[in-house]
């Protein structure tokens, strides 16, 4: 059979490593000039994995497969590096944080987190591509982004600028970055859809290390939900103890993001806060609603910036001119000091502001006047596809609506691929 593996990143590499043995001709279509360039944010920057029942997505991964993912990635690691890997338990119920949260209305989330670390994660990615292309059925085509698909005659084809590829068997794993050509296939293929109703809007929130130094030596990671007034979810997402904000570039906006090195790349810890925004019909596109407001924050910012609050600002919804004891990890010329609540919609600013001053109630120093939030940081979750639709054409990992993290996007394409078999 062939295979045409859109995008490569975790969900394709769990894919890929599923059927290498089987008798297919496998052909990896990828943006990206070069496997030093590839622009995989997942496995790029930071480089969390982790086992846990209760987030990543809302499939079902059995943490057998998990816990095989994590070793998957562990081994592509020299024995030094595998040992510096940090390991943590977020909320073990032994914790005495697990209390302190609950009593405050928060919801706990039950992990084991290994953090690699971003200076570690291109070397992890260089050996699995240099395993894979040790393999003669294994072909990559860099420099080449899809940016169409039709389905013709019980055959996939896939077309770019300057080409078109037919395959017998296709899957997309383009991640959250792919957005437009999973918006452009779903509005052709409506039948596919199996839900379009949510997005994650929020911010980065960028803190001393100090005001939470004792729940990261704990727990590295702490992952909290809390159901706000306003009926909105709102949740932490990605900590980075001693971090640095980064951008995260798409085709058409920026927005922002966070990262650490193994050892560490500041004084800093930096973690987003986001609020679930769920729609009804007829609105169909959360995407969409999600891009509008990161291209305002762009606009507002005066290119392809974020912008830049204090608390204390935030809360009185007056626009930063001068910042205080806490300095920014994002570069200068990355960020605009403006005023957040220009951007996010009400609703949003209200269950965030909610939030920050709830967990202030746990860690006091959360709601020091001079913290930092930069906006707008977004979580696109694709249209969830039914992927029983089409027998040979298949959506895997982030794009497909379905996962949100290396650990079960990996798992979903080790999935589909051992249903190939």
């Amino acid at each position: 059979m062939k295979i045409g593996v859109v995008g490569f990143g975790a969900a394709s590499i769990g894919f890929i490593s599923e059927i290498l043995d089987e008798d297919h001709e496998i052909h990896v279509l990828e943006r990206s000039k070069d496997i030093f360039s590839s622009s995989i944010s997942g496995i790029r920057s930071d480089g969390k994995i982790f086992v846990s029942e209760t987030m990543g997505g809302d499939m079902e991964i059995p943490l057998a497969i998990q816990n095989e993912v994590v070793d998957f990635y562990l081994e592509k690691l020299n024995p030094d590096d595998r040992r510096e890997v940090k390991r943590g338990v977020s909320f073990d119920r032994r914790s005495r944080f697990f209390d302190l949260f609950y009593s405050k209305g928060f919801e706990p989330v039950n992990s084991t987190f290994w953090h690699i670390g971003t200076d570690k994660l291109s070397s992890v990615l260089t050996k699995i591509f240099e395993e894979f292309s040790t393999r003669n059925n294994l072909k990559f085509h860099f420099g080449s982004r899809v940016d169409d698909i039709d389905i013709e005659d019980e055959k996939i084809i896939l077309r770019g600028e300057g080409f078109e590829a037919v395959f017998d068997y296709v899957v997309v794993a383009v991640g959250r970055s792919g957005h437009s050509l999973i918006k452009k296939v779903t509005d052709r293929y409506p039948e596919i859809v199996a839900s379009s109703n949510t997005v994650d809007i929020g911010v980065r929130f960028e803190i001393p290390d100090h005001v939470v130094e004792e729940i990261n030596e704990e727990m590295y990671e702490f992952k909290v939900r809390l159901k706000t007034k306003t009926g909105y979810t709102v949740r932490t997402f990605c900590n980075n103890p001693s971090g640095k904000v980064v951008l995260e570039n798409y085709d058409d906006f920026v927005t922002v993001n966070g990262h650490s090195n193994s050892g560490g790349s500041s004084e800093n810890t930096n973690f987003a806060i986001l609020c679930t925004t769920r729609f009804t019909e007829p609105f169909r596109d959360p995407i969409g609603y999600g891009s509008y407001i990161s291209r305002l924050s762009n606009i507002l910012a005066g290119g392809r910036k974020v912008i830049l609050q204090t608390y204390e600002d935030f809360i009185q919804t007056k626009r930063t001119k001068r910042l205080g004891r806490v300095k920014p990890t994002l570069p200068e010329g990355d960020y605009i000091l403006g005023d957040i609540n220009l951007v996010l919609p009400r609703r949003i600013s209200v269950s965030i502001t909610e939030f920050v001053e709830k967990l202030s109630e746990v860690i006091p120093g959360i709601s020091y006047p001079d913290n930092l939030m930069y906006a707008v940081e977004v979580k696109f979750y694709s249209n969830k596809i039914n992927n029983s639709r089409y027998k040979n054409l298949k959506f895997i990992g982030d794009c497909s609506g379905h996962t949100r993290s290396i650990t079960y996007a990996t798992g979903h394409g080790r999935l589909t691929g051992y249903s190939l078999k």
